[in-house]
C-alpha cells in the first residue's frame, strides 16, 4: 500500500484545482460533497469555482454568507453540479458544520481524531456524508496526505477509493473500473454493498427491462 504527504490530488486535470484540494482542508471537503452524480474532475473541480466567484473557502464565511449569494455562485454559469442549488444548500450547511464544531478549522476533523474509529465518525457527521463518502475521505486522508491516528489500518475500506488515485493515469482506470463495475451490477441486478467490502450483492427489487 502506497501511503505519502501529497501536494497536490490528481483528481481534476487543473493543477491550481489538484494543489488547492491538498492544502485547503474545506476545500478537500466541498469536493467530497459534491462528489455525486456527476464525474469526479467536475466535482473536485468546484472547490477552485467557489472560491474565485466567492473570494473565500472559510467556513464561517460560507455559513453566514446571504444563501442567494452561494446560490448564484454554485449556479455559475457554468453551475458546479448538476443540482447546484442543493449543493449549495449543502456547502452551507457543511461549513456551518465545521464552524460549529471546530471553530471553523476543518482539519480538525482528522487532527483531533483521537484513533481511526474516531476520524471515521467525525466523518460520518458530516451532513450528505454516507458510507462511502466516510471511506473515499478516510482514505484520501491516510494515504494521500499522511494522516495518521492510531488504529488508521482499521479505518481503511477493503475496497479502491479515490484514496488510490495517485496519477491522471490511475484516475483514468479508478474510473473505468468503477464504471464497468456499476455497469456489472446493472445487467445482474445486484447492488454495490460498501459493508460487503465492495463486493456485489443482489437486490431484492424486481428487474425491469
Amino acid at each position: 500500500m502506497t501511503i505519502t504527504t501529497a501536494d497536490r490530488l490528481h483528481y481534476t486535470g487543473d493543477d491550481e484545482a489538484d494543489r488547492l484540494l491538498a492544502s485547503d482542508p474545506m476545500a478537500l471537503l466541498i469536493g467530497f460533497a459534491l462528489d455525486q452524480q456527476v464525474p469526479v474532475q467536475k466535482a473536485f473541480s468546484g472547490p477552485k469555482v467557489l472560491r474565485e466567484r466567492l473570494g473565500t473557502l472559510d467556513p464561517g464565511e460560507l455559513a453566514t454568507m446571504d444563501p442567494a449569494t452561494l446560490d448564484a455562485a454554485a449556479k455559475g454559469p457554468p453551475a458546479i453540479h448538476r443540482f447546484p442549488s442543493a449543493m449549495a444548500t449543502r456547502i452551507r450547511e457543511l461549513a456551518a458544520h465545521v464552524a460549529e464544531n471546530y471553530d471553523g478549522d476543518a482539519s480538525r476533523l482528522w487532527t483531533d481524531a483521537t484513533d481511526g474509529a474516531d476520524l471515521r465518525r467525525r466523518i460520518a457527521a458530516l451532513p450528505g456524508f454516507g458510507e462511502m463518502k466516510v471511506n473515499g475521505l478516510a482514505a484520501v486522508l491516510i494515504k494521500r496526505l499522511g494522516v495518521r491516528p492510531s488504529g488508521w489500518e482499521e479505518a481503511l475500506p477493503k475496497y479502491p477509493t479515490l484514496g488510490d488515485v495517485d496519477s491522471a493515469q490511475s484516475l483514468a482506470e479508478y474510473q473505468a473500473k468503477k464504471r464497468a463495475y456499476k455497469a456489472t451490477l446493472r445487467e445482474s441486478g445486484g447492488r454495490f454493498d460498501p459493508s460487503a467490502g465492495g463486493r456485489e450483492t443482489k437486490s431484492t427489487a424486481p428487474r425491469t427491462r
